[in-house]
């Protein structure tokens, strides 16, 4: 008997693997732009209490001293000076920063900037003392002499250039050309242009140096973040005042090696560097002494003196409107508008006008320093630096209390500018959140400035350190020093590259890639267009608009 056929066996479908739904590219990892750093405790306007502010301003006055000490050390032995001469000139320069800080803070751009002396001036500086190498004087003191007279009369000349850029609004007219994309290289350079100042001063006294960058950043990073559990108020005082304490503690580290002799049968150079009784600041400063108009005698002016001059002016100018948009970020403010940038660039020239009066042998640009130390302790508060500019004045007239701590070694400065720098450097790529970061026309633009920003400032000073002289050599001098000077400066070659790709390469249609609708409201103040928060920063303390025009303002 035949069976029936058995049914089908049913056959499943093959399997069809069901792709794995991944979440949108960038989900989890995409930040919003934000104007202003969530973590500022106090911002422009904003202050903390007046015990706090007193130690932050005094805080503020030791970091400026440290780049101000350096730059004498630069500029007074090649002048013929003695370490008396030096103390004095370290005098001016906090006079003079003091009063140029003051008047920025009041009427400048009404950020919390420092101004300090500028190391653009050195290349002038240094031209004119070679000027005068060969001359026969009685004694070095008195070449020295003949050299700051002939500087102050380039400088007061020079200062002219800003005032006319500023207060003509010529200044204004640039900087309404700026971009994110152009900022965020320049701000990076206004950083990481000063590397030499950083760990290459640390290396020249590795074991001072080294200390003090591995303590700041454990005491001011790790100590508050892994005992914040245990005391919130030592933790904020880790956090806030942490420099402090690391400056004393590797200060008598560094009395304690000389004490016991560990320099005694080293070069002279280790024991300038490492010792902390070699640099005869104290024992050379006047206990008291007010720096005057014309202390080194009448001002001589030449001509090629002055115009070599311009070159560094017009850096300070370049380096401070890269220094501004810095400060804006770490201080919790909207970008600087073009006219604020404008009259602060006019009153760096009066500033300049007066440092030559008052015997300041360089004129002065922001101190970065002091730009990265906002951020470091995110305290933005134009009061603190204001407060400062007591101390700096303070110690510019009682000599021997400000040499005191301009004794302290280089290295120790040095090691808190490699944290500082780097803030600032690192704010500058912050700007590239407001343009496309995906534009392959802005990171060409980006890319291409920041590298020649650092690039050829190093060719310049290579050149100079194996040559003795810059790599432009024809029979003007003054044109010589022009370029030397300019091209030695990190921000100038990049905020010129900056500005001439981002203004001239694909600029019109691409708008939204540049970053502008964002940036354009703060650069002007036109009614109806500017972003109402400017005033808000950027206005007078008191009302000035019907004495001043408002174009300027």
């Amino acid at each position: 008997m035949n069976q029936p056929p058995p049914p089908p066996v049913a056959v499943p479908p093959p399997m069809v693997m069901q792709p794995i739904m991944h979440p949108p590219v960038g989900t989890g990892a995409v930040f919003p732009p934000h104007e202003q750093f969530h973590h500022l405790a106090y911002c422009v306007h904003s202050n903390p209490s007046w015990v706090q502010v007193a130690a932050l301003a005094f805080l503020h006055y030791l970091v400026m001293l440290g780049s101000t000490v350096m730059l004498a050390s630069t500029i007074v032995p090649a002048m013929g000076g003695t370490p008396g001469d030096k103390a004095r000139v370290i005098q001016s320069f906090l006079f003079m920063s003091g009063i140029n800080t003051l008047l920025q803070t009041l009427v400048g751009t009404r950020l919390p900037t420092v101004m300090n002396a500028s190391f653009a001036f050195v290349v002038p500086v240094l031209s004119i003392a070679k000027d005068f190498e060969q001359n026969n004087y009685a004694s070095s003191h008195q070449r020295f002499t003949h050299t700051m007279r002939a500087t102050q009369g380039a400088l007061i000349v020079a200062s002219i250039l800003n005032m006319i850029l500023g207060f003509s609004t010529i200044w204004g007219a640039f900087a309404r050309k700026f971009s994110p994309v152009i900022m965020t290289p320049v701000v990076c350079v206004v950083g990481l242009g000063l590397f030499a100042l950083g760990f290459p001063q640390v290396g020249k006294c590795v074991e001072i140096g080294l200390p003090m960058l591995i303590l700041a950043v454990v005491v001011q990073q790790y100590v508050p973040y892994y005992f914040h559990h245990y005391h919130e108020r030592i933790t904020f005082l880790f956090e806030r005042y942490s420099l402090l304490l690391c400056i004393g503690i590797v200060w008598a580290f560094a009395a304690i090696l000389t004490a016991a002799g560990a320099y005694n049968h080293v070069s002279l150079k280790t024991q300038q560097h490492c010792r902390t009784d070699k640099s005869y600041l104290i024992s050379s400063a006047p206990w008291i002494k007010i720096p005057y108009p014309f202390q080194w005698g009448t001002p001589i002016f030449t001509a090629g003196h002055s115009f070599g001059m311009m070159g560094a002016v017009l850096v300070s100018a370049f380096e401070s409107t890269g220094a501004h948009f810095a400060t804006a970020r770490l201080a919790g403010a909207t970008p600087p508008p073009a006219s604020v940038l404008s009259r602060s660039v006019g009153l760096q020239g009066i500033g300049m006008f007066l440092e030559g009066i008052f015997g300041a042998p360089a004129g002065s640009s922001v101190s970065v320093e002091n730009i990265g130390l906002l951020g470091l302790t995110k305290v933005g508060s134009r009061r603190v630096i204001q407060i400062s500019t007591g101390f700096m004045i303070f110690f510019s007239i009682f000599g021997k209390f400000g040499a005191f701590f301009a004794s302290i070694p280089l290295p120790i400065f040095a090691a808190i500018f490699c944290i500082l720098f780097g803030i600032v450097a690192a704010v500058g790529v912050s700007y590239m959140q407001f343009a496309n970061k995906n534009s392959m026309r802005n990171i060409y633009i980006i890319g291409l400035s920041l590298f020649l920003g650092i690039s050829v400032p190093q060719y310049f000073h290579e050149y100079t350190a194996s040559a003795s002289t810059g790599p432009a050599r024809t029979n003007a001098g003054w044109f010589n020093d022009i370029i030397n000077t300019v091209f030695a400066s990190g921000p100038t070659v990049s905020l010129i590259v900056a500005s001439i790709l981002d203004n001239t390469l694909e600029f019109r249609g691409y708008e939204n890639d540049r970053g502008l609708p964002w940036f354009m409201p703060f650069l002007h103040r036109r009614k109806g267009y500017s972003d109402p928060r400017n005033d808000e920063f950027y206005s007078f303390p008191i009302r000035v608009h019907d004495v001043i025009p408002s174009r300027f303002l």
